[in-house]
């Protein structure tokens, strides 16, 4: 079986998390590799400060305390998301508001948010799919004019950029994952990113429990106290000590997946010509970073059949999000603005591909010429 994901794995992270327990003797978080990671992170994005967190969920509801989702307010996002996306913000008492997608790129359609906007709007919060940048140019603007807060949802997009910029890195906040299926990980984790230095404080506090702890370990207080709300937001050390092991060479792995995501593009390109299937859509001003690499059938039984047929024949290929707007909980929780024109359709049609580090030539290959017997091309 070619499994649809494995987690990236380089042969140093033993030798870390060896360190962490026999040499550091310090499991908790916010060790040697800890700070390293945050680091790397601040340093990528270009952020004020980059802080891990023990899940990218987590990373979600730090940024929906910090920007202050209160009881009713409501937050814009796409309904073709994980449902952390819309968790931080019913956790807090607020009300997603759903807005359809663009077709081509699956993110948020940004002429839409707009008209989306209530007098008890808070926050827009984009989700870049597959790496892929939303148009963040027109999403900023609108949340200047309308004094919005912005929370980029970058689960995915590690290492991606959008017109020259690494995404993250645009919004008050950006919340990054590295679960098991993210191009790094750490098993479970994320990371918050923090544009404005004055939002660092704070956002410290809240992850320390609602102390100062920071602030002492850095020698800038005698003792630490609890001074504010907060939670258990801090991943341990082995955690961290896991990720570096990637981080440390990101470029050659980022590169790696790069080269996978082009050998599929050229396989199936001839089967995209044909329209027999739909293939990923980059904008010349976005540069991905391969997360994933998804196919698009004419419709749900036609992806349905085809993800049976690959199974046949040891390929195991999945689908992506049931729209939340139409989930039980979107509908008790949340509301559509306006027409359901792409969501629904688009989501029922997109197939993805297995696509992970130990992934070979010889397996690309496989699954593409699978692909083309399916369509007897």
């Amino acid at each position: 079986m070619i499994n649809f994901n494995e987690p990236t794995y380089t042969g140093r992270e033993p030798e870390y998390i060896n360190r962490v327990i026999n040499v550091n003797h310090m499991m908790c978080g916010d060790g040697e590799f800890t700070k390293l990671c945050n680091k790397w992170l601040r340093e990528k994005v270009r952020v004020s400060e980059a802080l891990l967190t023990t899940s990218c969920t987590h990373a979600l509801e730090m940024a929906a305390l910090l920007c202050g989702i209160r009881e009713g307010d409501e937050v814009i996002m796409p309904s073709f998301t994980f449902c952390s996306t819309a968790d931080a913000i019913v956790l807090r008492g607020g009300v997603p508001v759903f807005v359809d997608i663009r077709p081509d790129t699956m993110n948020i359609n940004e002429e839409l948010i707009e008209e989306a906007i209530t007098s008890r709007t808070r926050a827009i919060i984009p989700v870049h799919y597959a790496g892929v940048g939303c148009e963040m140019d027109r999403i900023m603007e609108i949340a200047r004019d309308h004094s919005l807060y912005v929370i980029e949802d970058a689960a995915q997009a590690i290492m991606a950029e959008y017109k020259g910029r690494p995404l993250g890195g645009f919004g008050d906040y950006g919340c990054l994952s590295f679960h098991e299926t993210k191009n790094f990980t750490m098993g479970e984790g994320g990371a918050i990113l923090i544009r404005d230095r004055q939002n660092v404080e704070a956002a410290e506090v809240l992850r320390e429990k609602g102390t100062n702890r920071a602030k002492f370990f850095r020698g800038q207080i005698d003792k630490y106290t609890w001074i504010d709300r907060g939670s258990s937001y801090l991943p341990s050390e082995m955690n961290a000590s896991y990720l570096w092991a990637q981080l440390e060479t990101a470029d050659s792995i980022n590169g790696d997946r790069i080269r996978k995501w082009d050998m599929y593009y050229d396989l199936l390109k001839d089967l995209g010509e044909k329209e027999c299937i739909g293939l990923p859509f980059v904008p010349s001003y976005c540069r991905h970073n391969a997360h994933m690499f998804y196919i698009k059938a004419k419709d749900l039984s036609e992806r349905s059949r085809l993800i049976g047929f690959l199974k046949e024949n040891g390929i195991q290929a999945v689908f992506h999000y049931i729209p939340l707007h139409g989930s039980p909980a979107g509908l008790k929780y949340g509301r559509m603005s306006g027409e359901d024109i792409y969501t629904t359709r688009e989501s029922d049609r997109l197939l993805r591909l297995p696509m992970h580090y130990n992934l070979t030539d010889t397996d690309i290959e496989y699954i593409c010429s699978k692909i083309h017997e399916f369509y007897e091309v």
